[in-house]
């Protein structure tokens, strides 16, 4: 117990140091802009550019375990949205962002900081992997259901094009394939730059935790809906679990690699899922609401599986 404490504090209390800022001092939104922009464009991709770089290349390529934690992820989405039709009565977008709280990890800001943190250097390469295809499948997926539900108004082609767009000019996603291109022609920067590289990982995480915590903070606190206890079960608990099943039903699966898909599904959902429910102008104010109440309700389960994983009593072979 103790060592998970010693884990969890940090990267929670990093969190919990954001919320309570954001809450204290009345710092405009827009004081946030700057740290973000460091966080999402400058120090998240070093991170990831500089553990990929360093991997060797037959890593990168593991077919089954990218199908099988994307697999996972959609379960989890589709597993929601059936919840959420039921809860809005068929209302397809309502569903749609309901799917994304039950589905959609703070893979990004809260993602790297915990695998490492647990599992050190050896979750690198899982971490970018379940990164980069939950955010494809999720950013495919979010247009397709809103043009079904009659709330995206755009030609389909346009909507496709959006999707690509996004996909492809994500930082995090053109810093990993830039990182899989250096592994594979192993490139190696000059020293100089490596260290620049080592003092932008280093700052990845803590930024991103503290500025999450106040992301957080600032967003409006709506009403709790019936159906937001079960959905973040699904988020919190069955996510992860379906992602173990499938792992170990597969086999040859490194234990590190199993661990961190573990810890990626067990995360909160992400704050992204109110930024599209502002998008779409679809449940906003409840969105919010799954993000904070998901949030402090991942202290526990996270720390529960952080102690499963660490005290080898989950099955991860």
């Amino acid at each position: 117990m103790e060592n998970v404490i010693t884990l969890a504090l940090p990267f929670f209390g990093l969190i919990f140091l954001g919320i309570g800022a954001g809450k204290l001092k009345d710092i405009p939104a827009s004081g946030l802009a700057w740290m973000q922009f460091f966080i999402i464009y400058i120090a998240l991709p070093a991170l990831f550019f500089r553990l990929l770089a360093k991997t060797p290349i037959e890593e990168l390529t593991n077919v089954g375990y990218v199908a099988a934690t994307t697999f996972a992820t959609y379960s989890a989405f589709a597993i929601a949205f059936c919840i959420g039709v039921l809860a809005s009565r068929g209302s397809i977008p309502e569903a749609t962002i309901q799917a994304l709280a039950g589905s959609y990890s703070n893979v990004g800001y809260m993602g790297p900081g915990l695998t490492l943190a647990v599992l050190g250097p050896a979750a690198a390469v899982p971490t970018a992997l379940v990164f980069c295809f939950d955010n494809i499948l999720l950013f495919t997926l979010t247009p397709l259901m809103m043009a079904l539900g009659g709330t995206d108004n755009e030609p389909p082609l346009k909507t496709m094009v959006t999707v690509l767009k996004r996909i492809f000019t994500h930082p995090f996603i053109l810093a990993t394939i830039a990182g899989v291109m250096a592994a594979a022609v192993e490139f190696q920067p000059p020293q100089a730059i490596d260290t620049l590289l080592t003092f932008l990982s280093n700052a990845a995480a803590p930024c991103a935790l503290f500025a999450m915590g106040v992301t957080v903070a600032q967003q409006p606190m709506g009403r709790v809906p019936l159906e937001l206890p079960v959905i973040l079960a699904v988020k919190l608990i069955v996510h992860p679990l379906i992602v173990l099943v499938l792992l170990n039903w597969m086999g040859g699966v490194e234990p590190a690699w199993v661990a961190t898909a573990v810890l990626m599904a067990c995360l909160p959902p992400a704050a992204n899922v109110f930024v599209i429910a502002q998008q779409y102008h679809v449940y906003v104010q409840r969105a919010s609401s799954a993000i904070l109440i998901g949030t402090i309700a991942s202290t526990v389960t996270v720390s529960v599986f952080i102690y499963l994983i660490t005290e080898g009593l989950l099955p991860l072979q």
